[in-house]
């Protein structure tokens, strides 16, 4: 996105989107702090703090990051410090909400299988918000990187507690309530697919298509210790191939003839196109490359999330929530994403979920100013 496009609203809200609204926000200078509390099956971004600038690229006049996460590096954003101008300092704090049990009663537990159960991250994991659910609890994760933790002397139960689900839960926090008490403010925002997701482009195409979008699109992560030149050249690199991507893909848009489709197969690390273009063709009349592109996107050094969570599961999210929540200060606004149009939530539980997480905010800070932007029909109630 060009820089500059932060200060001109209108532009701006034609740019924007759910995956990259963030960094804009920061380079106009709203934000300077960011945690990002993420489910296990969401390992997108290293665990733990990150500081690093984002600026105005004085060659592209783009927006650009000084991160060197793998992040970052796949989707071609980095750039050195001497490369920035307009540079704005932001801390990312990346921490794992890990719930341990199911919300279950001791019969259910003793009969839910392990296939169901919630994955466990590694049990050193750095910074997690954990809840125990069950009456075998095990008790408080470690934070061992910061070696300390929270101890919140939390009710035996949230203010938000359904008739189904009992579930006595105790948080660790980590550092989080000494973030916010350095600021003023804060927005809460949450997004629904963090209780439950799925990848909708493993519906879109088949295994053999999606294994050659992984093929074609891949980032292959650098060494360790790499010198800024390296970091350049490999970002370079990237952007280059992401470019060959995509004007590939919009020439097809125009004709896909064998002789278009060889013609962009022959250039180094694209014969695999040739058995894509012509599985998509066996299954459409007319495949959709621009949706195949935003699909290859999406298949750099890791596979999108894929998650979709039973019910015991969502529920003990939300109330690893709630008490995570119950331990902060009251946010200044609470915005939520149903991610629902892209499926990136499952549509057949966004509603559920949507409605548990309100139950919550309204246990917590009362009645809630509503406004169900995405809804024509809804008034603010």
């Amino acid at each position: 996105m060009p820089a500059d496009t932060v200060f001109d609203k209108e532009t701006l809200f034609g740019e924007l989107s759910i995956e990259n609204w963030i960094m804009p926000a920061v380079y106009a200078g709203h934000f300077s702090h960011v945690i990002w509390l993420h489910p296990t099956w969401a390992q997108q971004i290293r665990e733990g703090k990150h500081h690093f600038l984002v600026g105005k690229d004085t060659s592209t006049t783009t927006i650009r990051v000084t991160s060197t996460d793998h992040y970052f590096l796949s989707d071609g954003l980095y750039v050195t410090e001497d490369q920035l101008e307009n540079q704005k300092p932001l801390q990312l704090d990346v921490i794992m909400v890990k719930p341990y049990t199911l919300c279950n009663s001791q019969e259910e537990s003793d009969t839910v299988s392990s296939a169901k159960k919630p994955k466990l991250a590694r049990e050193d994991a750095g910074h997690t918000a954990s809840a125990n659910c069950g009456p075998h609890s095990e008790g408080l994760e470690k934070d061992t990187a910061a070696q300390r933790r929270l101890h919140t002397g939390l009710e035996p139960s949230c203010s938000y507690s359904p008739e189904s689900q009992e579930c006595p839960a105790v948080v660790s926090t980590g550092e989080i309530p000494d973030i916010l008490k350095k600021g003023d403010a804060f927005v809460l925002d949450i997004d629904l697919d963090f209780f439950s997701v799925k990848n909708p482009f493993k519906e879109m195409f088949t295994q053999e298509e999606y294994k050659i979008l992984q093929e074609l699109y891949q980032f292959k992560k650098p060494g360790a210790n790499l010198t800024e030149e390296d970091l350049v050249d490999c970002v370079d690199t990237r952007i280059h191939q992401l470019e060959d991507l995509e004007a590939t893909f919009a020439d097809l848009c125009d004709g896909d003839d064998e002789e278009t489709v060889q013609k962009w197969a022959s250039n180094p690390g694209m014969d695999a196109l040739v058995p894509l273009v012509q599985s998509l063709k066996k299954r459409m009349d007319v495949p959709d490359y621009e949706m195949v592109h935003q699909a290859g996107l999406t298949c750099d050094y890791s596979e999108l999330p894929h998650h979709i969570s039973t019910e015991q599961e969502i529920e003990c999210l939300i109330q690893s929530v709630c008490y995570l929540l119950k331990n902060l200060p009251k946010p200044t606004l609470v915005t939520i994403a149903r991610s629902s149009l892209d499926e990136y939530c499952p549509s057949e539980q966004v509603d559920t979920i949507q409605e548990k997480v309100l139950e919550v905010l309204r246990s917590l800070y009362g009645t809630l100013d509503l406004h169900l932007v995405y809804s024509a029909e809804s008034s603010p109630s």
